[in-house]
């Protein structure tokens, strides 16, 4: 990479990233690194819409292109029109399959740097001219730095910038007086049923949220069909109703988790944000690796490990691991519960 790196951050970046909320978090970091290095650097940024209404106005993203995959092949003659007349020096390819590589193959730079033969899948490799060196698998944060470190861009410190912005601050207090105790957020369904927990364990959660810890939980997320049903159950099973805020939209829910005192969630896109809101967060872990997909840095302790056997030292890898999410009892949810009590409570709530 040092001839695409003589120069340091080039003037005109596109990030290639058209996957979900967890990975648009993930992607923050980055292009805040490159705007460190460059302020005047400007970053185009492919992705989906629902991320998309997470970054958009973030300090370092100047523009928004849409892949809108409900529109099917479509999507792809909408964003080569789009980047017909544009060009950049730099595209970074941050994902390994072949629709990222498309996109890619309709940019115009000198430099597309993506993930190695190795690595790439479905012959995404063809589409760059540039590679990261190998590497082994590592948490999804620490991949995402390894484009960094191809630049010669430090990752550190990692910062996120999520929010709220202050015009958020209005609607986000105006919440927080509706509620008399101190929040507790929870994601009750996720977008692969394989990542769910139970919903009537959600409900004895709640329960004891409320009548134990003192805290209101709080429902978040979107309007699925399997979370619209785990919210029915959830209010059917629960004596403490918990208060839902389902579809309240993506920076509504930046700050619902930013007011949270603590946030309950499986592997998804919440989860990841709580991260980046240095928020406490119980994770429940269990179809997908926690050393590659938990969260990054911050809360180890406070994670719910139903992915590996007990005693079990398994190695970090990409390996699913279907049905384990129902081996997480409610006892274990409510002995984090305690432990974040012993050891969070105190931590300040902008």
């Amino acid at each position: 990479m040092s001839a695409a790196t003589a120069q340091g951050v080039p003037d005109n970046i596109c990030i290639v990233m058209m996957s979900a909320v967890g990975d648009a978090v993930h992607v923050l970091p980055v292009i805040n690194a490159l705007k460190r290095e460059n302020p005047g650097t400007r970053i185009t940024w492919v992705l989906q819409p629902g991320p998309a209404a997470l970054v958009r106005g973030h300090r370092s993203v100047d523009d928004i292109i849409i892949f809108d995959r409900a529109r099917g092949w479509r999507a792809f003659a909408d964003v080569r029109t789009e980047l017909a007349s544009r060009t950049f020096d730099l595209v970074i390819n941050l994902q390994v399959y072949f629709k990222a590589g498309i996109v890619t193959a309709f940019t115009h730079a000198p430099v597309k740097l993506g993930f190695d033969q190795s690595r790439a899948r479905d012959f995404n490799w063809l589409f760059t001219n540039k590679k990261i060196p190998p590497h082994p698998v590592q948490h999804v944060q620490d991949q995402y730095f390894e484009f960094l470190s191809a630049l010669g861009v430090s990752p550190e410190p990692a910062t996120w910038d999520l929010g709220p912005t202050p015009g958020e601050h209005h609607w986000q207090r105006s919440f927080v007086s509706s509620i008399d105790r101190p929040i507790a957020s929870i994601v009750v369904a996720t977008s692969k049923p394989e990542k769910d927990w139970i919903p009537e364990r959600w409900a004895e959660v709640c329960d004891a949220l409320h009548e134990k810890f003192g805290l209101q939980p709080v429902l978040v997320g979107g309007t699925s069909q399997r979370e619209l049903n785990a919210e029915r159950i959830v209010m059917e099973h629960a004596r403490q109703k918990p208060r839902s805020e389902l579809g309240s939209g993506l920076r509504k829910l930046v700050s619902i988790i930013d007011a949270s005192a603590l946030v309950l969630s499986p592997d998804t896109g919440p989860l990841h944000m709580s991260v980046a809101l240095d928020r406490p967060v119980i994770s429940l872990m269990g179809y997908t690796n926690p050393k590659r997909t938990g969260p990054y840095r911050k809360f180890q302790d406070l994670i719910i490990d139903a992915y590996g056997d007990p005693g079990e030292a398994y190695p970090i890898s990409m390996e699913n691991r279907p049905g384990r999410m129902k081996r997480i009892e409610t006892r274990d949810v409510l002995d984090r519960i305690a432990l974040w009590q012993q050891r969070y409570a105190g931590i300040s709530i902008r």
